[in-house]
């Protein structure tokens, strides 16, 4: 047990966001029961699609590995006490830097062409991150509003060079050319093009697995997950945008520039959030193509909330949402009267019980366990 009047962190951590889903999957199950659908067998129909094969599990993680990026990118502007909502934005502006490169700098060979391609995608995302941050720091911009703003220029500006830039003359689909490629026959691997696993086993071991999107992405992710992990609970500057974002005027008083954590904090996670591009760009798409982020910088928000903002609860929260999207897809494909807005509803659901009402039951816990400590 905390101090008095705090609850103890597994209470905090793992309980109530616990008791929250629980809440969540009632009220799913009144849905259901309102369309005249069994939401257990509903709920089956869900896990078996995402847990009950090689498939569906991959392509969950594939889901994940976006999620994860994005609540990262929420994560660690939050510690910093900022709110940002411009993860889609910095996530479709960081492709622009991951075609450059990849497309750019082809007669360059893969094993230095495909790191130098991710690496242009985060800069390209912590710039356009970065450009909010300063704007909040040095001239008062509420952080919310710009990184809005910041969604639409990014969509709007990335259409246009899209269509007039990359787009090949004579080509009717608004996309740019391959960005490598991979042949099975040999596993020869030209340019930034990250193969997937089904790629991997099948053109290298000759082994024939389940074909999903899944890529080598996916430990980057994972990666990301501990340096973020390290970067904030370990370092001299993440503990400055901790103490920044408990309290800004102690962090003046103890020689902190609340200025310049603001600046970084926006920069890294803009970049957090360019790494979605190495996953559609380069890893899935090899292409850049129209709104290829579909709303996983928003699914970031989430996903942090239900993760308390730490790494480790991100990573579940991601591989949550991942069994949605891929259990919900099972389930319009088994049920002709669910279509995807109905999981859309369940999602929502998930989020308004573990977001806005994440404390519905702290009052009951809190006297609860200041009881028993009496």
């Amino acid at each position: 047990m905390g101090a008095r009047g705090e609850l103890p962190p597994w209470v905090d951590v793992a309980l109530i966001p616990a008791l929250n889903l629980v809440l969540a999957l009632l009220a799913t199950s009144v849905v259901f029961l309102f369309i005249g659908e069994n939401p257990l067998s509903a709920l089956g129909i869900m896990l078996d699609g995402a847990l009950g094969s090689p498939r569906g599990m991959s392509f969950m993680f594939y889901y994940a590995t976006n999620f994860i990026f994005t609540g990262l990118c929420v994560a660690v502007a939050f510690h910093a006490g900022l709110f940002n909502i411009g993860g889609e934005g910095q996530a479709y502006f960081a492709g622009l830097g991951a075609a450059m490169v990849g497309l750019g700098l082809d007669f360059l060979p893969w094993p230095l062409l495909i790191p130098l391609s991710i690496l242009a995608a985060a800069l390209f995302g912590a710039a356009w991150g970065f450009v909010p941050g300063y704007l909040q720091a040095k001239r008062g911009s509420h952080i919310v509003i710009t990184t809005i703003m910041f969604n639409f220029i990014a969509t709007s500006l990335m259409a246009y060079l899209i269509n007039y830039w990359f787009r090949p003359v004579g080509k009717m689909a608004v996309e740019s050319r391959a960005i490598g490629s991979f042949d099975l026959a040999n596993g020869d691997l030209t340019g930034a093009y990250i193969p997937s696993f089904f790629e991997i086993f099948l053109g290298a071991f000759g082994i024939r697995i389940s074909s999903s999107p899944l890529n080598l992405t996916v430990l980057l992710a994972f990666a990301a997950a501990w340096a973020i992990w390290y970067f904030l609970w370990r370092t001299k500057i993440g503990y400055e945008i901790r103490a920044t974002g408990l309290n800004a005027d102690a962090a003046v008083y103890a020689g902190i520039k609340p200025d310049r954590i603001i600046m970084i904090a926006m920069a890294v996670s803009g970049g957090l959030a360019g790494l979605v591009a190495v996953n559609e760009i380069l890893g899935t798409q090899h292409r850049l193509l129209l709104e290829y982020v579909q709303g996983a910088g928003f699914v970031g928000i989430a996903v942090a909330l239900m993760g308390r903002n730490h790494p480790a609860g991100i990573v579940l929260a991601a591989l949550l949402f991942g069994l949605l999207y891929q259990g919900g897809t099972s389930l319009s494909l088994a049920k002709s009267h669910i279509n995807r807005d109905m999981v859309v509803v369940i999602q929502g659901l998930i989020i308004l019980f573990m977001g806005a009402l994440e404390q519905a039951f702290r009052p009951w816990l809190a006297a609860y366990f200041f009881k028993a400590e009496e």
